[in-house]
């Protein structure tokens, strides 16, 4: 399957699994061997470009469509920022998947040295600290260009203060592709 049909196929995964949550009865996508292979994944909602819903997968621990599938219904029903998704809703939400590349530890020797390494626009990053824990995608990148800022806002997002740092902090980075409904 090339890569623009393994988006399409894995954006029908999600919309027709939020679907069927609601009782419809979808056509089914197309299938694949890449399909049954474990894969990682996000499946962000958004509404009018805003965001409605994202949960996703940091390892791949399942197989690929599985992992699409029961991401998308999280991000509709179970995001604790957001009210569960309504079927009036659905045809006004648009899908985007995103199959992430295997995190890799990022070396650094501190905050500024971090922060000077960072990729904006491709990195994706987990951000550890004892039993806290956060990610960006890489698509983050585009509301929060400045690399302090986005570190500040991942910081926040695992709990901890924007101005934090400990020697103890690890970070990982990986890549995505992303697919979106037009």
């Amino acid at each position: 399957m090339t890569g623009d049909a393994l988006g399409r196929t894995l954006l029908t995964i999600a919309r027709n699994a939020i679907a069927r949550r609601f009782g419809q009865t979808p056509p089914p996508a197309a299938t694949g061997p890449e399909l049954s292979a474990p894969g990682a994944t996000f499946v962000t909602l958004t509404q009018n470009g805003r965001l409605r819903g994202c949960i996703g997968s940091l390892e791949a621990h399942r197989p690929l469509a599985t992992d699409v599938a029961e991401n998308a219904v999280a991000a509709a029903f179970c995001d604790p920022r957001f009210a569960p998704l309504s079927a009036g809703e659905l045809p006004l939400t648009r899908v985007e998947v995103s199959l992430l590349t295997p995190a890799e530890p990022f070396e650094f020797t501190g905050e500024a040295d971090a922060l000077a390494r960072l990729r904006p626009g491709i990195d994706g990053l987990i951000l550890t600290h004892e039993a806290r824990r956060a990610t960006f995608l890489p698509q983050v990148w585009e509301t929060l260009p400045d690399p302090q800022r986005f570190m500040a806002q991942l910081k926040l997002k695992a709990g901890l203060p924007a101005t934090f740092w400990d020697d103890q902090i690890t970070l990982a980075r990986y890549g995505v592709q992303k697919w979106k409904e037009s």
